[in-house]
């Protein structure tokens, strides 16, 4: 059985067997997402919504996205504006929003409330306060706001054409999402985290710690291998969406699903917006 390097998609439902390229297709093994939902389970057999639920599609999944991304954006104006005209704001957004989202998703996971949209709006405000202002400093403040919209402009087109690249990937069947490359990812994944970590600590003690931020030769490659794992991470979220769709699950898994990749695509834009911040620091 497959995991998902994203913690939201490692606590939706799972299934057996395939799920890669096939969208919305129906199968059985749905007893574990009526298990996680709380919906009457029969095993063997896929999970039948009830007269007051239906089960999800990929409609759903995109509409939710949708809605999810739709507030973040307006949350990120909002930040940036209010940060362009106090710039003492900004610090204040991004530790703000950064603490309160980290929580909202510890609460959804752990808690079991991936389907709340409740939680999964409160998310995308507090993230898009956080990448408002971080925006900001780094096209801005950090930088001397040399070509800040366009920095902006092409880490949002970057980050979705990425994501809009993996969806082609993943659809085509180009790379298959087998249990050996959900390890590797997730190796990956658990390896940068480490040496973020670590670099932040040694920060304290050296001036730029093991230099993974400091705009140098490490860094850029650092931020390169950054948005390769967040890039490859795409397919395992596509495929745990898609075995929740097959899996029938209710029609409010959208949420989590929506959740889910929306800290994916928020990572990918931090780091796209890091490194092309390098070049124009240059």
């Amino acid at each position: 059985m497959r995991t998902s390097s994203n913690p939201v998609f490692r606590n939706l439902p799972k299934q057996e067997g395939g799920g890669y390229a096939t969208f919305g297709t129906a199968t059985a093994g749905a007893s574990q997402a009526t298990q996680q939902f709380g919906q009457p389970q029969t095993y063997g057999e896929p999970y039948q919504a009830g007269p007051t639920s239906r089960a999800m599609t990929i409609d759903d999944v995109v509409t939710k996205t949708g809605i999810t991304l739709g507030v973040l954006t307006v949350s990120a104006i909002i930040s940036y504006v209010l940060s362009s005209g106090n710039p003492s704001l900004a610090p204040m957004f991004v530790i703000g929003g950064a603490i309160v989202g980290l929580v909202l998703v510890l609460v959804a996971t752990f808690g079991r409330k991936m389907d709340n949209p409740a939680i999964v709006l409160a998310y995308a405000v507090a993230e898009g306060l956080f990448l408002g202002a971080l925006s900001l400093m780094f096209t801005d403040v950090m930088f001397g706001g040399v070509g800040g919209a366009a920095l902006i402009g092409q880490a949002v087109l970057g980050t979705f054409g990425v994501f809009f690249g993996m969806l082609v990937v993943y659809k085509t069947g180009a790379i298959r999402v087998t249990p050996r490359f959900t390890r590797m990812i997730i190796g990956a994944l658990i390896g940068v985290v480490v040496l973020a970590l670590g670099n932040l600590i040694a920060s304290f003690f050296v001036d730029g710690g093991f230099g993974l931020r400091d705009g140098g030769p490490i860094a850029i490659i650092f931020s390169l291998v950054c948005i390769g794992i967040a890039a490859f991470s795409f397919l395992l979220d596509f495929d745990q969406a898609d075995q929740l769709i097959r899996a029938q699950a209710p029609e409010k898994a959208a949420w989590g699903v929506a959740l889910g990749l929306t800290i994916t695509l928020v990572w990918l834009y931090v780091e796209i917006l890091r490194l092309l911040s390098y070049f124009q620091n240059d």
